[in-house]
């Protein structure tokens, strides 16, 4: 049994089911620290019951995601001692500051917000929910700032046989640091917004509660369509950084074989890695992929021919991931601006409430390919150019990782189940009555 193979499934399958939540809670704390300034400032009391049908699957969502997310940190140990060993000077005091402050004041102020609803008056508890709310993205900008290390090293150096922190602040404000922190976190405002309109769709579809709901959805959707079009151009020039400083990835994304100037993308491609062409290829758009990645349409793009073959990602998987990202990043800004202009006929537009509510889990699979893209986009190197991920893993037996990873999926998979029925169970019932 490959040890590296099994550890990396296994984190990858605790990360992903981990991040089904986490973006979910950024989202719709947002959304809720909105509903309940409206309330505290106007006095209206279907904010006050939104905020609170809303903020119990909001609770329910972030306690799932805590459990399964304290189990990462440990795996740092368990199956990627030598990682840790090599680079935890560095790594290690991103996930220090992250589990100590940001994710504690998160959790203390959840405290505050749910049973503070008799003792606070209404502005100060509204406060509290922004103060959750920016307490849960500061926790993820560290997430995303100890990723962005492993993408772009950057303010280490080695010494005594291992990297050694030299320069901090390099590490948390370089360029790749700061696109990816926007580009998820407003992503994740996507998401919130998508589940809050689409929750809201069904009962208005229902003819249920239309006021509230109605309410709901147009404050739900101006967050989203914000948010949809800062994330497109974010997106935009995060490609274009990850094509100055990581050109593999960018070629594995397009199934890019050959150096040229004016380089293609098509529209939909299967990528051929044995005989280094593409089986298929719909769509060639010549000099679009040099301008995606540069905005010159005549610039030079590093093909895949041109990188050793042992420090190619795997070109299927990242380019099918990049598809589903881009896609459904384009859905949403278009989407959201077709619901605004019929905002004022919501219930004239059954189709497009059909729509919102069946879109709910799309935005969590623009998310899950995202991660997809960025970490098998990076293979073979688990800190890029630095370390290989072939090196990273523990010195343990095969057969203890799969027994490990087995349990993980079966545990996961009962708690996801208990937590979305519950969710899905609350959000079928309705807000309680005024």
């Amino acid at each position: 049994m490959d040890v590296v193979f099994l550890s990396r499934l296994q984190f990858a399958a605790a990360t992903m089911f981990h991040f089904l939540f986490v973006p979910l809670t950024l989202g719709l704390s947002v959304l809720l620290a909105f509903m309940e300034t409206r309330y505290a400032r106007t006095g209206d009391e279907d904010y006050l019951r939104m905020t609170k049908f809303f903020g119990k699957l909001f609770l329910i969502n972030f306690a799932v995601g805590v459990v399964t997310g304290i189990t990462l940190e440990f795996q740092f140990g368990t199956n990627w001692s030598r990682y840790s060993e090599y680079v935890g000077d560095v790594f290690g005091s991103l996930l220090a500051i992250e589990a100590s402050v940001a994710f504690f004041l998160e959790s203390t102020f959840i405290g505050i917000w749910m049973f503070g609803w008799k003792k606070l008056s209404a502005k100060a508890h509204a406060f509290v929910m922004w103060l959750v709310a920016i307490a849960g993205s500061l926790s993820a900008i560290w997430i995303l700032a100890a990723n962005s290390w492993m993408q772009h090293p950057v303010g280490y150096a080695i010494r005594n046989g291992r990297a050694e922190l030299t320069d901090f602040l390099a590490i948390v404000f370089q360029k790749f640091a700061l696109l990816e922190m926007f580009h998820t976190l407003t992503a994740s405002y996507i998401f919130g917004a998508f589940f809050v309109m689409g929750v809201s769709a069904y009962h208005l579809l229902k003819k249920n509660e239309v006021q509230l709901f109605t309410k709901a959805f147009n404050m739900a959707l101006v967050v989203g369509l914000v948010s949809s079009v800062l994330a497109f151009i974010s997106g935009d020039l995060h490609g274009i950084h990850v094509a100055e400083v990581q050109p593999a990835k960018l070629a594995a994304m397009e199934s890019h074989w050959e150096t040229a100037e004016r380089a293609p993308v098509f529209l939909f491609a299967i990528p051929d890695e044995e005989n280094e062409t593409n089986l298929i290829e719909i769509g060639r758009l010549p000099g679009v992929l040099s301008f995606l990645a540069t905005h010159d349409f005549n610039a030079k793009i590093t093909g895949l021919k041109d990188i050793p073959k042992e420090e190619r990602p795997p070109v299927l998987i990242t380019s099918l991931a990049f598809k589903a990202m881009v896609g459904l990043g384009t859905f949403f800004p278009l989407i959201t601006l077709l619901l605004w202009i019929k905002r004022k006929k919501l219930l004239e537009n059954p189709l497009l409430l059909k729509i919102m509510l069946f879109s709910i889990p799309l935005p969590v699979v623009a998310l899950e390919s995202g991660w997809v893209l960025a970490e098998v986009g990076r293979q073979p190197w688990i800190v890029y150019g630095l370390m290989k991920t072939s090196d990273a893993a523990s010195p343990v037996a095969g057969p203890q990782v799969l027994f490990t990873l087995i349990a993980f999926v079966i545990v996961y998979g009962l708690l996801g189940a208990v937590g979305y029925y519950l969710m899905f169970k609350n959000a079928k019932k309705g807000p309680e009555a005024a």
